[in-house]
């Protein structure tokens, strides 16, 4: 198969295309002939070993990738509810694999798009992203009717999944805040936001408005300053750190004071520990993705262009979600 190894951390550049033998397929899993593989900012990460000695995460040589789209090539042993051919996505779970034009999955991470007319790079742009933001709005924080809800980095990867799935549980208004050179693409985005401000001004545009739930998955000082935007007893969700400042905090006092929450949510370590949560939020995101809650704007390269995504990525100047193809 052909494959893009991280040969050793380091640079973009580090990413090579070679061809390596099909994985095995074993009991209980899938294996998928990928048409479309997502990147992601784990992928650079992990890629530039910030996490190296970490636990259970890859080292060089490694195929990078989580999330892949594409039709079922073959069936383990006790897999009885998927057919060949049948269209599918994957969920986010392992670090590895997905960046080859063949993906070996268990069966429990699997997701089948079949009933539903999606195009495959939507669907793997949107579809994980959308059931993990429906998890983290019904599990860590629990969004209720006629909220008000802020998305940090609206138009990035996991942000762009939530206000579609925030307006599915209910909210009232959902409020998006970028950079300042994103906010013109406000005009011809389709995600279903109310506004979407610069995130340098945010405090005094939105003047005295207060939301319910912010979620942020771009830390620094996005990360700090909404707390003044929250509702008394309002709950901010921890979903990422896009900016790259590791050195941030929130104030313990403020926190007191206002009755807020803080919750942090890794989809890696709470979906294995929450599993019922899964099958409705994978109907929540599968219906936001075929009801057009979810557009996102793509951006297809080759698998060969890999490392062009990742640089994109790492300089924030990607447009929507890149998808490779094999």
């Amino acid at each position: 198969m052909k494959a893009v190894q991280v040969t050793e951390f380091g640079e973009a550049k580090v990413l090579a295309l070679t061809e390596l033998p099909d994985p095995e397929l074993g009991p209980g899993q899938v294996a998928i002939d990928v048409t479309h593989a997502a990147v992601g900012l784990i992928d650079v990460y992990l890629r530039q070993g910030l996490y190296d000695g970490v636990p259970g995460l890859p080292q060089p040589p490694y195929v990078p990738g989580l999330e892949v789209a594409g039709t079922v090539r073959a069936l383990g042993e006790g897999v009885t509810d998927l057919t060949i051919g049948e269209k599918v996505v994957t969920l986010s779970a392992s670090a590895t694999g997905g960046y080859a034009s063949v993906y070996v999955s268990d069966r429990a991470r699997v997701l089948s798009t079949q009933a539903y007319d999606l195009d495959p790079a939507l669907a793997v742009a949107v579809v994980p992203n959308a059931l993990m933001a429906h998890v983290a709005l019904t599990g860590p924080i629990q969004l209720h009717p006629g909220e008000r809800v802020l998305v940090h980095g609206a138009f990035g990867a996991l942000a762009a999944a939530f206000p579609g799935v925030a307006k599915q549980l209910g909210a009232s208004r959902v409020v998006g805040t970028v950079r300042n050179d994103r906010v013109a693409a406000a005009a011809t985005s389709r995600l279903p936001y109310d506004q979407i401000v610069d995130s340098a001004t945010m405090l005094s545009v939105l003047g005295d408005e207060k939301f319910d739930v912010v979620v942020d998955p771009v830390g620094g000082q996005v990360r700090t300053e909404s707390l003044q935007l929250l509702a008394p007893g309002g709950r901010l969700l921890l979903v990422g750190n896009a900016s790259g400042e590791w050195e941030h905090g929130v104030n313990g006092n403020t926190i007191w004071q206002g009755n807020f929450i803080v919750a942090g949510f890794n989809a890696g370590g709470y979906l294995p520990a929450h599993p019922e949560a899964v099958p409705a939020a994978a109907a929540a995101a599968l219906t936001a993705a075929s009801s057009g809650l979810a557009d996102t704007e793509i951006e297809l390269l080759p698998l060969a262009q890999a490392a062009t995504a990742h640089q994109r990525l790492q300089e924030h100047t990607a447009q929507g979600r890149v998808v490779l193809v094999p």
